[in-house]
């Protein structure tokens, strides 16, 4: 699924926590439950399992056939992958990252790539790790460790047609870069020490609505996940901002 110039979903990073009863899951909802509760609500979601164990073709399916019409999951590439040593062939997870998101259709959305904080910069890793994203996936990857922050790093991405992912949170950089149509944005809470942890105040949330106005008003498309699940904050910070953007 491709955003059109100027489109914007706003949702949270997972959508299965014990801890949203209350705060997104109506009273007696069941752990089966959770995604429709959740995409009652939200229109697009970042899967966030398959980091930890890629699935199986048939989980993408099932996933896919209780989405709504129109609704986008992103796909979280998995640690073998992103978090392998530079002596691996990042093509041999190619055609299992295929496989996995065709079975999500029309609802799979990009894949992101989230670097370990302790990779430093390495272009020529990167340009192998991009080159093994299937054909026709729009790539969205997060470079955690600040040595990444640099403007051949940002043109490595452009001419890949990778989406430089924005981060909010402790010790990592800011960075409002746009290095694709799509922006893509995480808020992993606004601590200044501790990532996950808190809620956006309302002028944290004022001041991402207008980044994120502004990026709107150059054509690009954004998609922006909270990844602050503690206490149901992300539930609670997806709405606000939602309600900013119109």
């Amino acid at each position: 699924m491709r955003l059109a110039p100027g489109e914007v979903r706003i949702g949270t990073s997972g959508w299965s926590y014990d801890h949203w009863r209350g705060h997104l899951y109506p009273p007696g909802t069941s752990s089966a439950g959770r995604l429709d509760a959740y995409t009652a609500v939200f229109d697009t979601v970042e899967l966030n399992t398959s980091f930890y164990h890629w699935p199986q073709v048939a989980a993408f399916r099932s996933w896919a056939g209780r989405l709504p019409p129109g609704f986008l999951m992103t796909v979280k590439a998995p640690r073998g992958l992103t978090h392998a040593g530079p002596a691996q062939d990042p093509a041999r997870w190619t055609e299992r990252i295929a496989d996995g998101m065709s079975g999500l259709g029309h609802a799979a959305g990009p894949l992101l790539l989230q670097l370990p904080p302790g990779r430093v910069r390495d272009d020529a890793w990167l340009d192998r790790l991009l080159a093994a994203v299937p054909d026709g996936r729009q790539a969205a990857v997060e470079l955690r460790h600040p040595s990444w922050v640099h403007d051949d790093v940002f043109a490595l991405l452009t001419a890949r047609g990778a989406a430089y992912c924005v981060m909010s949170g402790a010790h990592l950089a800011c960075e409002l870069r746009a290095t694709a149509e799509l922006v893509y944005v995480r808020f992993h809470g606004p601590d200044r020490e501790h990532l996950y942890v808190g809620g956006y105040s309302d002028a944290d949330l004022d001041w991402w609505a207008a980044r994120i106005g502004e990026w709107r008003g150059a054509g690009h498309s954004v998609l922006g996940y909270f990844n602050n699940d503690g206490e149901g904050h992300a539930v609670h910070d997806a709405r606000r901002l939602r309600e900013r953007l119109g």
